[in-house]
């Protein structure tokens, strides 16, 4: 595609810039010449004392600037391209040469190489000459190239008419983006912006011609042929707001990515992505508390488990920004692991990373791992997630989930580590399927260790993950590349949503406020209708449900309920320092005397397959859980 794209784009006539040498040299000896007439009258004594030392000013210009600005790199540079950052680039650059030149200069005279003639303002007027002469030079170049590319865009045919939402910086890159960059056929109309001080103001030429309440009207009574959402830390009301009107008007809209994806405040209009369904949360997403989560990770050994998967990568990401003294990355996915451990070494080279293959159901090895590393703090994220799956394979889900965390546990408390936190599931509250049941027993063997040691252990739960592996949004997103049908299990599905920074804020959050024997959840708003998230995806798609895109509903599939819940009913909850985060701490009357016990009971149950007698036990132990209750496993509605 992009040979293609090359082979279709006309490329703009360029200055070479040994062009370029040839203008700075006649530059030179003018402004030297000019910057002796200036000073003096140009008369007999002009010839007969400052003469020479004029035509020793151009020499010495001519031999020493050429090779400062080739040096500053004055002759590598595209000057149709040329910034503020370019005009600093030239102002160092002849104030450098001015001011080698000057030394020479005066060096020359004391030595009484030339004649007498020699106003020290001389070299003050031919830096400012050269100054001036330099940059016009170039800029000039900059404006005849953007006045052929604006006589080009008038003649060229297809040009889409842009109307930009946002007039802060964001907005001024995309505007002078698309000013720059013809081969877009985007052209910008004017800006919507909430700002007073910003009505009926130019930016880049583009007038302000409202506020995000005239969207409406002006998509009605002006040709708008696209809408660009360039404010990147919108809410989700107003980027809700925005795409329903232009849903309704019929006008095709993308937004800008947030500011963690803009490289070096650099925005390319080419990258600009479609609306994705994680900027219509129903709530102001979660924020972190920098200052606890930096006294948590800073200088700490740390360990995290699961380190390949969707949560467990992004708990890597976030954990290397506060400079750690290691970071193990444990994981039985080898490829996971590494593509890991190479996204973190480009990014993070001064961090020791230390990447471990191993399985959680592998005790000796854990430990071994565990006593090499000595971590001081261990994120627990490794597990089997998806509900359908589990259900065909409950003994996996026993010994992966199960006896995986009873022995991260145990390795973390025989290595003396400090401070564990679990990541759990919304599925392991009174649960109706294998993985939310694995998940609730994890849970309690995480609690119990916290209670019996007196160490900050903790789980943290949450709902559905938007985006990651498995998930409902990817899968969704698929069937619309395939043209449909959507499939959706029931229409009155619902579930909570989070983003994976989210998810991953909560975790860290969690690992600095926990005590021992905490659940620590987030306040996720409203469940959000699984049927209702299909039909704005195939909005935010460019086609219409039921139209374009058909939805069909397949049936709830095995261990599936309609709702989830976040913890007991009857069970209180208490704010935390953080104003989004709750806890949980009555947890510890629902772990059962007999807990280990009951582990190897299951475990014993697993490795003979009987699977029956399983789904009992956990309907036994676990409170509120109806896993017996879900129909027979049926492979073909795993998916």
């Amino acid at each position: 595609m992009d040979a293609g794209i090359k082979a279709n784009t006309k490329p703009r006539p360029q200055l070479r810039n040994r062009f370029v040498l040839l203008f700075d040299i006649a530059l030179i000896i003018l402004s030297a010449l000019a910057s002796y007439a200036l000073r003096l009258e140009m008369g007999p004594d002009f010839f007969r004392y400052y003469l020479q030392g004029a035509l020793w000013l151009v020499g010495v210009g001519l031999v020493i600037k050429p090779l400062v600005y080739f040096f500053f790199g004055l002759y590598r540079r595209l000057w149709i391209y040329a910034s503020i950052n370019e005009l600093k680039l030239i102002a160092t650059a002849v104030t450098t040469a001015s001011a080698i030149v000057a030394f020479v200069m005066i060096g020359l005279f004391l030595l009484q190489v030339y004649g007498p003639g020699l106003p020290r303002s001389v070299l003050a007027i031919d830096w400012l000459l050269s100054l001036i002469g330099t940059g016009g030079i170039r800029f000039t170049f900059r404006l005849l190239a953007e006045s052929r590319a604006a006589a080009e865009k008038g003649r060229s045919a297809g040009i889409r008419r842009v109307l930009v939402i946002g007039a802060g910086d964001a907005g001024a890159l995309v505007v002078r983006e698309m000013q720059k960059n013809t081969q877009l056929n985007l052209q910008p109309i004017g800006f919507l912006d909430d700002d007073e001080t910003k009505q009926k103001h130019q930016i880049h030429g583009v007038p302000v011609i409202g506020q995000l309440d005239d969207l409406g009207r002006i998509l009605a009574n002006r040709r708008v042929d696209e809408v660009i959402i360039a404010i990147p830390s919108a809410s989700g009301r107003v980027v809700r707001m925005v795409t329903e009107i232009c849903r309704l008007k019929g006008v095709p809209f993308r937004t800008m990515p947030g500011l963690y994806e803009l490289i070096g405040g650099q925005v390319n209009v080419s990258r600009l992505r479609e609306v994705e369904i994680t900027d219509l949360l129903r709530r102001e997403p979660a924020q972190i508390q920098t200052e606890l989560i930096g006294e948590t990770l800073s200088g700490k050994r740390i360990l995290v488990t699961g380190a390949g998967g969707s949560i467990g990568s992004e708990i890597c990401r976030q954990i290397a920004r506060w400079t750690p003294a290691s970071l193990v990355l444990l994981g039985h996915g080898e490829n996971s692991i590494f593509e890991t451990l190479l996204e973190l070494r480009d990014d993070y080279p001064a961090l020791a990373i230390h990447p471990v293959i191993a399985d959680v159901r592998d005790l000796p090895r854990l430990q071994a791992v565990f006593s090499a590393s000595q971590p001081e703090v261990v994120f627990h994220a490794a597990a089997h997630k998806h509900v359908p799956l589990m259900e065909c394979n409950v003994e996996d889900a026993i010994t992966n989930n199960v006896l995986g965390t009873r022995n991260v546990v145990d390795a973390a408390i025989t290595a003396d580590v400090q401070r564990l936190v679990m990541i759990s599931t919304d599925k392991a509250i009174r649960p109706a399927n294998v993985m939310g049941a694995t998940k609730r027993l994890a849970e309690m063997i995480v609690l119990d260790a916290a209670h019996h040691s007196g160490r900050a252990y903790s789980t943290v739960r949450f709902g559905n993950v938007l985006g990651s592996r498995g998930s409902v949004v990817p899968r969704f997103k698929r069937q619309i590349a395939r043209g449909g049908p959507l499939t959706v299990t029931h229409p009155e599905m619902k579930r909570y949503f989070m983003t994976i920074p989210e998810a991953v804020h909560l975790v860290l959050q969690a690992a600095a406020m926990g005590r021992g024997g905490e659940i620590f959840l987030l306040n996720m708003g409203q469940q959000v209708s699984i049927l209702g998230l299909a039909e704005d995806l195939i909005r935010l798609s460019g086609f219409e449900p039921g139209r374009d895109i058909e939805i069909t509903f397949t049936g709830i599939r095995p261990g599936e309920k309609l709702s989830e819940d976040l913890w007991e009913a009857g069970i209180d909850y208490q704010k935390t320092t953080h104003p989004e985060i709750f806890r949980v701490e009555e947890e510890e009357a629902h772990i059962p005397a007999s807990l280990s016990g009951t582990v190897d009971e299951l475990l014993r149950l697993a490795r003979d397959g009987e699977i029956e007698a399983i789904l009992g036990r956990l309907d036994a132990t676990i409170p509120g859980a109806s896993v017996r209750s879900a129909p027979p496993p049926d492979l073909t509605a795993v998916v």
